[in-house]
């Protein structure tokens, strides 16, 4: 992993909520827009930023493309994210849509990934 690369991805906003979402649960692009409230298009951009710089594994379901932070990076976001100062409203909401659209996932076109779904025994969330 370069780690230039690394910091490029993550110093975007959108970049860094995306990767904050997908530390604790694998996403598509598609539950991505809806928890950003932005486009696919714009999210699957930032999405491929991310992974070119090797933050993510992932898993295919059908049509559908799950992300997930790799584990050896997890407590690097950790530590980044605990030496933020400030709050950061668009985290807590980003929290909150996060619990609503994974409670639809079942009934959405969204199948959910197999392999990423495994718990993690030491994923804890980044520190809030």
């Amino acid at each position: 992993m370069n780690p230039v690369e690394i910091c490029r991805a993550l110093g975007d906003p959108i970049r860094w909520r995306i990767v904050r979402l997908v530390s604790r649960d694998a996403l598509c692009v598609c539950e991505l827009a809806d928890i950003l409230g932005m486009p696919q298009s714009s999210v699957s951009s930032h999405v491929q930023v991310i992974r070119r710089a090797g933050l993510l594994e992932s898993e295919k379901c059908e049509k559908w493309t799950y992300f997930r932070v790799q584990r050896p990076l997890l407590k690097l976001l950790a530590m980044l994210e605990s030496s933020a100062s400030g709050e950061y409203p668009e985290w807590a909401a980003d929290e909150e849509r996060t619990r609503e659209r994974l409670a639809r996932r079942e009934g959405s076109c969204c199948p959910g990934p197999k392999r990423l779904a495994m718990k993690r025994n030491s994923n804890k969330p980044i520190a809030r």
